[in-house]
């Protein structure tokens, strides 16, 4: 028989967080237990530097526990005691060790969530559920601040959010800088200059893991070099990647967050959000850094590089995680426009005559990573456009990215993309035509479409695939104050233009691996 165990605590492999209190205090009696499962792997299919990225960092945690006389138990995925499943894996453990009580901290997936209050729910011994401490609000909090008012804007949420932390205010109530939002100056085409330091990657090699995923029969997609691993696997790897992103990327972040580039995978993107969605860096921290830099260097640095960066975490990330738990279950469901088609074969395999598509899908098959432009308006906006089911474009995004976990992924795909919700998110559609491509990118250039042609053989697809989709949804948008200069301009067109327009639409969406 094991030795006897008074408390089992679980450890998501999204809830690497070093600074929870649970490791401050006297550890008697306490064990820890980390779980590789084809549970969590097979849910969807994921990238394979996603699989890699999050066992290397669970591991790394698990060390690092251990090093600092913490008792851990940890099942690796080819252990041939991992049962494979969260309770199963639960129930052998807890028999095993005569475990007196069961504590967790709060999953951030809806499903997960259910899954424990269920297997809680069966249990004999205590159980005790904890916050992960690392979001700056709780789940309700976005729930009650919109409670009675008839429709919700981030906007109000992030200025609420500014005032209630302190955060680039004068003081109590007025920003600085003078404005709340300087997305105005965030909105730059990068032509080669400024020069782009080169990203702080790693070079970690991590061919044993990828062996024991191998052996494990998982299917994953998605490129991998495995001895140069790039992603940040532990705390230590966190900061030197949010140190570098103060001393070097910060000065420009802001006016080219929105850019793309064929020959720039990254821009002067910070690369944070797997260390902020494993919980291996707390948001707090990472504003409090940047501003701080941003401070101590304010004659290099403009107030609307910082800005834009605490927005995206203080304001957008809370915010998405708030509709999230106020929306599920039913938002995992949801499909407004009632569009039914298939994701087209080439977001797994690049192999696409589009340019700007080409070039986000394969940044993505190669590092598991786009920016939210990329995603937004040209996967996004192809997907839409096409008339995709919102579950297919789901399941994609979820497995493709490395910082995808559902509550952030979801809200932003069948959310803010894909407009599934019908505007809990976002209060108009993000789709738009080949102008805004070239507007904010090279991927015009050297492509096989002219991205000023709306009709004819050469022509680039999303034009014709805007405005079909302004046509074929106009009953849906025709109250859509938003829309409104857009459908105007739409019943300008003539009927024979109309009809160009949607013949050649309707090719795309009907045969896309022609395209």
């Amino acid at each position: 028989m094991a030795e006897r165990v008074k408390t089992l605590r679980l450890i998501l492999g999204d809830q690497l967080n070093h600074q929870h209190s649970w490791f401050k205090e006297e550890q008697e009696n306490i064990r820890y237990v980390f779980m590789e499962m084809r549970q969590e792997t097979d849910y969807v299919t994921h990238h394979i530097q996603k699989v890699i990225g999050f066992f290397s960092a669970m591991r790394e945690f698990a060390a690092h526990l251990k090093e600092r006389d913490h008792e851990v138990i940890y099942l690796k995925i080819n252990y041939k005691k991992n049962k494979q499943t969260l309770p199963e894996n639960l129930k052998q453990i807890i028999s095993d060790y005569e475990i007196e009580k069961f504590e967790y901290q709060l999953p951030d997936e809806y499903r997960l969530d259910v899954q424990l209050k269920d297997f809680c729910r069966d249990l004999t011994i205590e159980t005790e559920a904890y916050d992960t401490e690392h979001f700056l609000t709780s789940r309700e909090d976005l729930t009650n601040f919109y409670k009675g008012k008839k429709e919700m804007t981030m906007e109000y949420f992030y200025r609420d959010m500014r005032k209630k932390y302190d955060i680039l205010m004068v003081n109590t109530k007025d920003p600085e800088g003078g404005k709340w939002n300087f997305d105005k100056s965030n909105r730059k085409k990068w032509s080669g200059k400024p020069e782009i330091p080169h990203e702080r990657g790693f070079r970690k090699d991590v061919s044993e893991l990828l062996q024991e995923v191998e052996k494990a029969g998982i299917k994953t997609f998605g490129n991998l070099d495995a001895e140069k691993f790039i992603w940040p696997t532990s705390r230590e790897d966190s900061l030197s990647v949010l140190n570098y992103f103060c001393k070097n990327l910060l000065v420009h972040f802001g006016d080219f967050q929105d850019a793309l580039h064929t020959e720039q995978a990254y821009l002067f993107h910070s690369r944070l959000s797997f260390a902020l969605n494993s919980k291996m860096l707390h948001p707090k921290e990472v504003i409090d850094s940047v501003i701080g830099y941003w401070r101590e260097n304010k004659d290099e640095i403009d107030i609307s590089q910082v800005e834009g960066f605490v927005r995206q975490i203080l304001g957008w990330r809370e915010y998405m995680r708030g509709i999230y738990w106020k929306e599920m279950p039913g938002y995992g469901k949801s499909n407004k426009l009632e569009n039914q088609n298939k994701l087209p074969e080439f977001y797994w395999t690049a192999n696409t005559k589009m340019n700007c598509l080409k070039h986000s899908i394969q940044q993505s098959l190669d590092n598991a990573y786009a920016h939210h432009i990329q995603r937004l308006m040209i996967t996004g906006n192809y997907a839409l456009l096409t008339r995709t089911h919102p579950n297919e474009v789901d399941a994609w995004y979820l497995g493709i990215y490395i910082d995808a976990i559902e509550w952030v992924e979801i809200t932003n795909t069948r959310g803010m993309s894909q407009f599934a919700d019908g505007g809990i998110v976002a209060t108009k559609p993000y789709v738009s035509s080949g102008s805004y491509i070239n507007k904010m990118s090279n991927y015009c250039k050297g492509c096989e479409y002219d991205v000023m042609k709306k009709t004819g053989e050469n022509s680039c697809p999303f034009n014709s695939l805007y405005w079909n989709f302004l046509d074929d949804k106009r009953e849906f948008f025709k109250d859509n104050r938003r829309m409104g200069m857009m459908l105007n301009m739409l019943d300008k067109k003539s009927q024979d233009e109309l009809f160009r327009i949607k013949e050649r639409a309707n090719a795309i969406i009907q045969n896309p691996e022609n395209f």
